[in-house]
């Protein structure tokens, strides 16, 4: 059996791509005004522009022409994509600054990338080496996304979480490592990175729930431990007087 055969997207698919892409984000940034404006002054969108052309002729064996077209691209915009990536269509990368795409990342149709974002490569695996990105994924700012792992779709990666394991559709991570969080099957909200849940604080909830409760078992009064004005308790209160009566003699 011969390799299998590699698409190489016609002038027209990459019209298209561009076309989705613009319509993304006119339709997800409030702060985009204009059509002309997107194509003239974001980072992003111009870095995906020049990724499909170079991405174009690095299958088609240009592979120094590619690269030259992806250099200039990071050195104009802030954005590095390997022209070997593979990206759909209708993406979003908002501001874009320090934004890194790896040479096997793959990235589905309706997702956005926030400023600071990395699909890299944990530094030891050979062939695929970066990660997957199902469609409508969002990864905040400064996530980082490390292996060829897969997010699933609809996901939602918190700000400056590190995710190192395959994520499930229609989950949210947080944290570092990135844990994921259910959301219950249901979509979460394209454009919201603050909404997301904290499980470290919803175990310490946990935890102080289990202490109260078996507080409660063994007939210990939190209160003594707890004055109701929030200041010192009895035991503080008296070292304190005892160390301000030292220190008067």
């Amino acid at each position: 059996m011969g390799d299998k055969k590699v698409h190489i997207p016609s002038r027209k698919e990459i019209r298209e791509a561009k076309r989705a892409d613009l319509k993304a984000v006119m339709e997800k940034d409030p702060a985009a005004t204009s059509e002309w404006s997107v194509r003239l002054t974001y980072a992003g969108y111009k870095a995906l522009s020049a990724y499909r052309r170079a991405h174009r002729l690095y299958l088609k064996g240009h592979v120094v022409l590619a690269k030259l077209i992806a250099n200039d691209a990071r050195r104009r915009t802030g954005v590095e994509i390997h022209p070997a990536a593979k990206i759909g269509k209708g993406i979003m990368i908002d501001h874009g600054s320090g934004v890194v795409i790896g040479e096997t990342a793959e990235i589905g149709d309706g997702c956005i990338l926030y400023q600071g974002v990395t699909l890299g490569g944990t530094g030891k695996d050979t062939g695929k080496r970066h990660p997957t990105l199902e469609n409508d994924v969002m990864v905040s700012a400064g996530a980082k996304v490390l292996g060829p792992l897969t997010v699933g779709a609809h996901s939602k990666i918190g700000a400056g979480s590190v995710v190192l394991k395959d994520v499930p559709p229609y989950s949210t991570v947080v944290g570092v490592p990135g844990r994921v969080v259910k959301q219950d099957g249901k979509r979460v909200a394209d454009m919201d990175q603050i909404l997301l849940p904290d499980p470290i604080m919803e175990e310490f909830k946990r935890l102080n729930r289990r202490v109260a409760e078996l507080e409660k078992a063994a007939g210990i009064n939190a209160r003594a431990y707890a004055p109701a004005d929030g200041g010192a308790n009895p035991a503080e209160q008296a070292a304190i007087s005892e160390f301000e009566g030292e220190t008067k003699r």
